[in-house]
């Protein structure tokens, strides 16, 4: 399984949370501690916003903790609202186009987790992305399907909604698929003013994930796990949840999957 972690708050420089901490991302990246998969090293992937609408993106299928290109963009890069991921494959190719965060237009998307018997319902899965976004399909993942149906449910529009519907599309292939391995879901989408998001799972516990308020800035973190001994102010996002973050409020709501929406 994959490690994230996404800020929002007021401008600092991306190492502060991702490469310099005792347990930082870089080292989740070959020792963390809540992840089923210990090493996360199929490659990473950082996203922020400047001052275009469009977030940058810097992605390797190195482990993190190898490119020296990372630790010089995280010493260098300021910014109040990034995104952070290493990835831990499921079984797609271990390639640039397979790594998070993947971004359309001013939207960027990261995921842990994976869908059941991907292999099998792949397909039907893909054919429910429309042609006028298919093209932007550029790797094999679970994750930017995901993301590109999210897209297609109306993301821009009304997230939650999006979320909702898209679950439950994918929730219904599977179980006409008869796959009975669960679908793992605990993922972000930002479009640069506010994050979604959402802890969720079928059949078991869902992967980790937190969230701390800064006490020494204003800002807030959504993460896999604390880059810590956890004893931060900390606080355990429930399964089954969606979280709202933007620069002025922050919510934690119930999560359950609608075909409507």
């Amino acid at each position: 399984m994959c490690r994230w972690i996404a800020y929002h708050g007021e401008p600092i420089f991306i190492e502060e949370f991702v490469t310099i901490p005792e347990k930082s991302l870089l080292v989740q990246s070959r020792a963390s501690r809540e992840a089923k998969s210990v090493v996360n090293g199929d490659g990473f992937g950082i996203g922020w916003y400047g001052e275009r609408p469009a977030p940058g993106v810097f992605r390797d299928l190195r482990p993190a903790w190898s490119d020296e290109n990372l630790l010089s963009l995280a010493h260098q890069i300021k910014s109040g609202l990034f995104f952070a991921h290493v990835r831990a494959s499921t079984g797609t190719a271990i390639s640039r186009a397979n790594c998070h965060p993947f971004v359309l237009g001013r939207w960027m998307f990261m995921h842990n987790g994976g869908i059941g018997e991907w292999e099998n319902v792949r397909r039907p899965i893909e054919n429910g992305i429309p042609d006028t976004l298919f093209g932007h399909r550029s790797g094999t993942t679970d994750s930017e399907a995901i993301f590109l149906l999210l897209v297609a449910n109306g993301l821009e529009k009304d997230p939650g909604r999006a979320f909702r519907k898209t679950i439950a599309q994918i929730e219904h292939v599977m179980a006409e698929a008869g796959v009975q391995k669960p679908l793992r879901f605990t993922a972000a989408a930002t479009d640069g003013e506010t994050i979604h998001a959402v802890r969720y799972s079928t059949l078991i516990e869902p992967e980790t994930l937190y969230l701390r308020q800064l006490k020494s800035r204003k800002g807030q973190l959504i993460a896999s796990e604390p880059y810590d001994d956890g004893r931060l102010d900390w606080e355990a996002v429930p399964a089954q949840s969606h979280v709202i973050l933007s620069r002025d409020d922050l919510r934690v709501e119930a999560f359950r999957p609608s075909l409507d929406g």
